[in-house]
């Protein structure tokens, strides 16, 4: 039976054949359809022994090998009949192919989770930048020029396969593979210029902000994965502006989801895993932020102003600090009312404040609003008093949205992307109504 490392190496090996698509174009597609095809067909056999995983050893036939196959060939078929650039076909199949390999070599030697997924990351961000230079080569494009964008659409495809990787299943590897061959075609689309110095600052400042946030209990590993992606994608898309705004959020955010933490448990109001944010936590909180970023770095293709981006993005960024502060320091008060009605409820009910939770959370929104007045030139006084007001309006719909609609209708990550977008298109509104 071949070890994992040996399955996975040959995983590899069938992801390279990506590299022939500058070459043969469509014919790369037909080759990896007759990969699956043959999948199909093996259910003994040498190849089997290679191929095989676990639920195929069950199955009796390569299903496996059967989907990435097909995976690999939809992603040819855009790139040779749709326009998604060759190279970012490229990237994408040997960042699944690559990053397991890595990751199963990292198993091998009884690594910790943490190491296997920085194991997974690095080796699909090494081969997504070799695959990708070895593809402009040979369609006689310089490498130099555009090598910063390479890094950024490596580690950028790389985050974001090893997310899903975390959260699915190795037989996933299709849905990984055209998500990340979509993800990385809208970057490309973007034609963002990457310096060197802002994709090198990403990377480092990203990881190590991955690595303390795990390390500090303050997110699992998908969650770490989750905002280390955020985090790199507003460093290079936006700037270290924007970054200060994100790094405040989860900060604050996290320090307070600590604060009394054993007594928000006894009282059935703190958060599930000791505090460790999760993928669905970070996303219900920054996905409106990460849309503004990208309206932001696509403003020039976009009929809208692009300082109407940065005050959704400061709307949506107030929201989510004052709804946060909000509900773990209001968390730990007696007396809490339910926003619709006034009357005095149990701690921990959709819907409720305190006013001391609700001066926390417009201290939040007063933070992040001074921290867009400092470092933000678009951003006057009366800029930061929109801010201020976008979170109160969106930690105000947070709380409606969790007396009437939580529970039965809407989770409680649906709730914080709607509070969240809630407080961007109040930032958005106001700014275009108040401000000259």
């Amino acid at each position: 039976m071949t070890t994992r490392v040996g399955r996975a190496a040959a995983y590899a090996a069938i992801a390279t054949v990506s590299l022939a698509a500058p070459v043969f174009g469509v014919a790369t597609a037909v080759a990896f359809a007759a990969i699956a095809v043959a999948g199909l067909a093996t259910t003994s056999g040498p190849a089997f022994e290679v191929f095989a995983r676990p639920a195929d050893r069950q199955e009796g036939r390569l299903y496996g090998l059967a989907a990435f196959g097909f995976a690999a060939t939809g992603v040819a078929l855009l790139s040779s009949l749709l326009g998604l650039p060759t190279r970012v076909f490229v990237a994408t199949v040997l960042v699944v192919g690559y990053g397991n390999l890595a990751q199963q070599v990292a198993w091998r030697f009884d690594a910790e989770p943490i190491l296997r997924t920085g194991a997974f990351v690095a080796g699909a961000l090494l081969a997504a930048v070799a695959g990708q230079a070895v593809a402009l080569e040979i369609e006689g494009q310089a490498v130099a020029p555009v090598l910063p964008e390479i890094v950024f659409l490596a580690a950028s495809g790389a985050l974001a396969a090893g997310l899903l990787r975390s959260v699915l299943f190795a037989r996933d590897d299709p849905l990984v593979m055209l998500s990340v061959a979509f993800l990385l075609w809208l970057f490309a689309d973007l034609a963002v210029v990457v310096t060197v110095e802002s994709i090198v600052v990403a990377i480092a400042v990203t990881a190590l902000f991955g690595y303390i946030s795990w390390a500090l209990d303050a997110a699992s590993i998908p969650g770490m994965l989750t905002g280390e992606l955020l985090a790199m994608l507003t460093i290079v898309l936006g700037g270290y502006a924007w970054f200060a705004v994100l790094i405040a959020f989860f900060g604050i955010g996290s320090l307070s989801t600590k604060f009394r933490y054993e007594q928000k448990a006894a009282r059935g109001v703190a958060e599930d895993n000791d505090g460790a944010r999760g993928s669905g936590n970070v996303l219900g909180n920054a996905a409106v932020a990460l849309a503004a970023v990208l309206g932001y770095a696509a403003h020039g293709k976009l009929p809208v102003g692009e300082s109407l981006f940065l005050f959704a993005f400061a709307g949506s960024m107030a929201t989510a600090m004052s709804d946060t502060l909000s509900s773990e320091i209001g968390g730990v008060f007696d007396n809490p009312r339910l926003i619709t009605t006034l009357e005095r409820v149990e701690p921990g009910t959709d819907g409720a404040v305190t006013w001391q939770g609700e001066l926390a959370g417009i201290a939040g929104a007063a933070v992040v609003a001074a921290i867009a007045v400092v470092l933000f030139e678009d951003v006057t006084l009366l800029g930061g008093v929109v801010v201020v007001l976008a979170g109160v309006g969106g930690m105000t719909a947070d709380s409606l949205l969790g007396a009437t609609l939580e529970g039965d209708r809407l989770g409680n990550q649906a709730v914080n992307f709607l509070a969240t977008l809630t407080g961007a298109l109040v930032g958005a509104g106001l700014a275009v109504v108040v401000l000259p």
